[in-house]
């Protein structure tokens, strides 16, 4: 087969069954190399037209306690108390710089992972001090 760089759809494709037909090559063969530069290709290719976003830093932690055989009980103290530890994971509160040393420090989840912003419902804001209206507060002016 003529190696060439992926450009295409259909020369995507064609690469995929070349690497199915090569995929018992015997180790050191000319075929087992043709698969590795094959390989490097397709890894190129699905980098730029088929990205994987990172997962969320509540999906990272959930993997990583999962891998570890552990429950979200054991981010208490790392987190911080019971009650921080579920508001996070609720994604009622973001991460703060700490609990992101901390999980990584405690479980070797990346930090690039951490710092992403929670997705899906997003961090509920706090309710707060409403600002104050210009004149009297709670006064309405009659029509």
């Amino acid at each position: 087969m003529e190696i060439k760089p992926i450009k295409t759809e259909a020369d995507y494709d064609r690469v995929l069954r070349r690497v199915e037909d090569l995929w018992d090559a015997r180790e050191n063969s000319l075929e087992s190399d043709e698969l590795d530069v094959l390989t490097a290709l397709i890894e190129s290719y699905e980098r730029e037209h088929y990205p994987v976003d990172l997962p969320g830093p509540i999906e990272a932690i959930k993997f990583r306690l999962e891998q570890q055989g552990k429950d979200i009980r054991a981010l208490v103290g790392v987190v911080g108390q019971r009650t921080r530890v579920y508001e996070v994971m609720r994604g009622d509160r973001p991460l703060s710089l700490n609990m992101i040393r901390n999980l990584h420090e405690q479980f070797g989840i990346p930090a690039d992972m951490l710092i992403q912003p929670i997705k899906g419902k997003g961090v509920r804001k706090r309710r707060g001090i409403k600002a104050a209206r210009p004149g009297r507060p709670g006064v309405r002016k009659s029509a």
